[in-house]
């Protein structure tokens, strides 16, 4: 068990800056002051995962850096007469680690600053590993990494972070199989970290949406991450779980909510308590009935089924101070935190169970008797006979894809350019005021951008890539269900799983065939992984083989400069989909062909191998003398599973 390489479960946590994500996170892992929050402009600004320290009762933090070479690229400094939204974010990230009067100094004046020196010291190590058994003393020494404060700028290395692994001791219940994800606000602006934040998701087993209550039915940035990620959540991903968590619950003036519902206190339900509980509790339940119902109306009848959605309303700084007279469970941090002590139990569950049936097999194998060579080597015809099934089931899901990308390939060749034009006029202001500092900026990092005030990126790529999504998401979502309860017929998972070369007539508990069907179920398990793990990387590539085609007309456009540039590199987008469409839509049809085959022939040849192995390890006992009587210790086996 211990030498199990599977991944953890990893959950994120998404909601833009002062939200309160970080001390909702503080909470749940029962450390106040752990991670940075509620200083003023202070906000986490990089992507910061969490999981348990299992080797010592030590705080480690694992910082990654960013390479010299992106430090150059990402920081030069914009051309002073192209003003652009850009150059303002490159200020507040020069302005972070040098200091308020750095914005008014060029880029070769700041490298002869001595903070310059430490930067390129900070650069040159790649990596950088804080340890410390005081959980006060780590975070006064990591906050430098995570943390952006407008009131004290200069010295916050989080521009030079591109992410931080933080693991903290005695949390085994909560966190031994699960990592947390603390994802930066939405807006963000560099595109190394928007690489990685888009991986992440595509790694989320389960996502809270994080809200302040006041805001959260009213607030468009909640419900545009939801929308805009709901495909590399669901088909591009293996999300099975959405909570919708609204915080500050406690940030409650009582005859102000009164007056909002048009309530008096005696018309609000809690004998014995005082009327600001009472108001927050009534609102802690007219938030869930609330958005429960939006979560269900704004969602597509997919994704309904798709994922399954709760609501919880949270107050992280009551469940500290017992003055604010909220009980421990309606600040709702303890369900939060059964969530993650069932999550773990249930992995750990699993891999007992796992580890059981292997070590029964071996017990099997050792205690098994001579066997009519003849009936044995029916084991290698029926893999044999048994692969040629699977290889067809497999070509017949991959004739139904290849269908569906054709026709997603015509409809984006007649109907890409008017889709883009009406995308583009949809976004833009009707005073055009400011638009091209925005489309420059998508252009110059590749087709996406996702600007501070929206509630959702600028992704032409994505636009691009919809009417190839819209043809195959409905096969795709059956093909590869997230959650294996889910699987039908049409599913991968479907055909690996009937796969047996152990016949229904078969003596089934002879101990050869126990072996057998051991070592079938821990290659089942094992390539079920990698279904999950291909399946993203498959649905991935339209979007990919797009922005790789597009990325030099996205180049061309972003060099337009003076007046009318706007006009100019519009143009120049449109121009290349146009000279580019048939030739980019089908190459992304044929790369997704190609990934899935490689899939079936990894499914395949694994079978093949391993079986073949098992089976010559079978065939090996023939004839045999048993060394040892394990029957007993089959019999336990079998008594620890039933109890598992």
């Amino acid at each position: 068990m211990n030498e199990d390489t599977r991944k953890k479960e990893t959950i994120g946590i998404f909601g833009r800056t002062g939200e309160g994500k970080s001390s909702l996170l503080n909470a749940v892992l029962g450390d106040q002051f752990l991670l940075p929050s509620g200083g003023f402009g202070a906000c986490t600004a990089v992507i910061t995962e969490v999981e348990a320290n299992l080797n010592d009762s030590n705080y480690i933090a694992e910082i990654e850096f960013i390479s010299k070479e992106e430090w150059d690229e990402e920081f030069a400094l914009s051309d002073k007469e192209e003003a652009n939204e850009l150059t303002e974010m490159t200020k507040e990230r020069i302005t972070a680690l040098f200091g308020a009067e750095a914005e008014e100094k060029t880029l070769e004046e700041l490298k002869r600053d001595d903070k310059y020196k430490d930067i390129f010291n900070v650069l040159s190590t790649g990596k950088k590993i804080i340890s410390s058994s005081d959980s006060s003393a780590f975070a006064s020494n990591v906050v430098c990494y995570l943390e952006n404060n407008l009131a004290n700028p200069g010295g916050c290395f989080w521009p030079l972070v591109k992410s931080v692994t933080i693991k903290i001791p005695n949390r085994r219940e909560l966190l031994e199989q699960i990592v947390l994800i603390d994802l930066p606000g939405t807006g963000d602006y560099d595109k190394i970290r928007d690489d990685l934040w888009k991986t992440k998701i595509r790694e989320c087993s389960a996502v809270w949406i994080v809200s302040d209550i006041k805001r959260a039915i009213t607030d468009r940035d909640p419900w545009g991450i939801l929308e805009h990620c709901i495909e590399d959540l669901g088909p591009g991903g293996e999300c099975k779980h959405i909570n919708f968590i609204c915080t500050k619950t406690d940030d409650m003036k009582p005859a102000e909510y009164l007056k909002s519902v048009r309530l008096t206190e005696a018309q609000i339900s809690g004998q014995g308590l005082d009327v600001k509980t009472k108001c927050i509790l009534h609102r802690n339940d007219l938030a869930q009935k609330t958005i429960t119902e939006k979560l269900q109306s704004s969602k597509s009848e997919e994704s309904k089924e798709r994922f399954i959605t709760d609501v919880f309303t949270v107050s992280s700084t009551a469940f500290f101070d017992p003055e604010l007279k909220l009980k421990n469970v309606d600040t709702e941090i303890p369900k939060l935190r059964d969530i993650l002590i069932n999550q773990n139990k249930s992995i750990n569950q699993q891999l007992t169970r796992d580890y059981i049936n292997e070590a029964k097999g071996i017990l099997s194998l050792i205690q098994s008797i001579q066997l009519d060579k003849d009936k044995t080597m029916e084991l290698q015809t029926n893999l044999e006979k048994n692969l040629k099934l699977l290889d067809d089931n497999f070509e017949g899901l991959y004739e139904k894809l290849k269908r569906c990308l054709s026709k997603g390939v015509e409809e984006s060749v007649r109907s890409c350019v008017k889709t883009t034009q009406d995308m583009l006029s949809s976004v833009r202001p009707k005073s055009n005021r400011g638009f091209h500092r925005i489309f420059r900026a998508m252009c110059e990092r590749g087709g996406f951008y996702w600007p501070k005030k929206w509630n959702e990126p600028l992704d032409l790529n994505k636009c691009l890539s919809k009417h190839m999504y819209d043809n195959i998401n409905k096969e795709f979502v059956l093909m590869f269900p997230v959650d294996v309860n889910d699987k039908t017929e049409k599913s991968m998972q479907d055909k690996l799983d009937k796969f047996s070369i152990i016949l229904p007539t078969s003596p089934m508990l002879h101990p050869v065939h126990i072996f057998i069907q051991t070592q079938e179920t821990k290659l089942k398990a094992s390539l079920s992984r990698v279904i999950v793990e291909k399946k993203k990387e498959i649905y991935s590539t339209i979007y990919t083989a797009i922005e790789r085609k597009m990325a030099p007309g996205y180049e061309k456009a972003a060099l337009e400069k003076g007046e009318g540039s706007m006009q100019n590199m519009e143009e120049v987008i449109m121009k290349t989909i146009n000279e580019l469409k048939p030739q980019m839509f089908n190459e992304a049809k044929v790369e997704m062909l190609e990934m899935f085959n490689n899939l079936k022939m990894r499914i395949m040849n694994t079978l093949e191998s391993e079986l073949k192995t098992s089976v010559k390890r079978s065939l090996s006992q023939i004839s045999k003398f048993n060394l040892l009587d394990v029957s007993r210790e089959i019999q336990e086996l079998d008594k620890l599973s039933a109890a598992v």
